[in-house]
């Protein structure tokens, strides 16, 4: 095999060069490094974790994929807290969790939860207490409407909903707090794969409603830990 083939293959010395790991983010962001696994090899997978682990950093893994979890050498594998539904991994231990709800997470469908639960998983790894509440879709408003003053009572909501989308606009006309809105890839036909969700979240007529891109709950997470940090330091 040719060198070129070896390094397209993932040698030991090609992976070894394709990994600087950004040990500086959470001092310079306040947002500690995460890998974004679904693309990668198993090579690469192990050689990140072997550089935290030698580090002594925790990473969080996202969109890391059940089969990915499991090619994975045991010793590796037996420092991952994984959960197959958010698809999120944490290697190493995690930030004790605030006391105080700040945020909530509001998925529309139990098909939505994967995402809804990527950004839980990703504020909780941050030490940030967050509410689920799931199955709340506009199709049946009452059990919104039942939640509504829990809502009120946290400065931002995650609203994460595919199909047409409406529940962050509905939400946005509710609550006085911070709301940012994931479109989900669920839906039908025309939900075209998340391009429906986005677009109607883009033109909500919700006054001053965040929007993150299709599926991105680990986004919209990051997006809430900026504001509340913002928040944090004027207080």
């Amino acid at each position: 095999m040719s060198s070129a083939a070896r390094s397209c293959a993932g040698s030991p010395l090609s992976v070894s060069g394709d990994v600087r790991l950004d040990l500086q983010r959470a001092e310079r962001l306040g947002l500690d490094e995460a890998i974004f696994c679904g693309p990668k090899t198993l090579a690469h997978l192990a050689h990140i974790l072997d550089q935290a682990r030698d580090a002594g950093t925790s990473l969080l893994l996202t969109r890391l994929a059940p089969e990915q979890w499991a090619a994975l050498p045991e010793h590796h594998r037996e420092r991952i807290d994984f959960e197959p539904v958010s698809r999120t991994g944490y290697f190493g231990p995690v930030r004790d969790a605030a006391a105080e709800v700040e945020v909530a997470i509001v998925a529309a469908g139990t098909s939505d939860t994967g995402v809804s639960r990527e950004a839980a998983r990703t504020l909780r790894f941050h030490g940030v207490r967050a509410v689920e509440i799931c199955d709340v879709g506009v199709a049946g408003l009452w059990r919104l409407l039942e939640r509504v003053d829990e809502l009120k009572r946290v400065p931002i909501v995650i609203a994460v909903a595919g199909m047409d989308a409406a529940l962050p606009t509905v939400i946005g006309g509710l609550v006085a707090g911070v709301v940012i809105g994931v479109p989900t890839s669920v839906g039908y036909g025309v939900a075209a794969g998340g391009e429906t969700a986005l677009r109607s979240m883009l033109a909500s007529c919700a006054p001053g409603l965040v929007v993150m891109n299709i599926d991105n709950g680990y986004g919209a997470a990051c997006a809430a830990l900026r504001i509340l940090r913002v928040c944090r330091r004027s207080c």
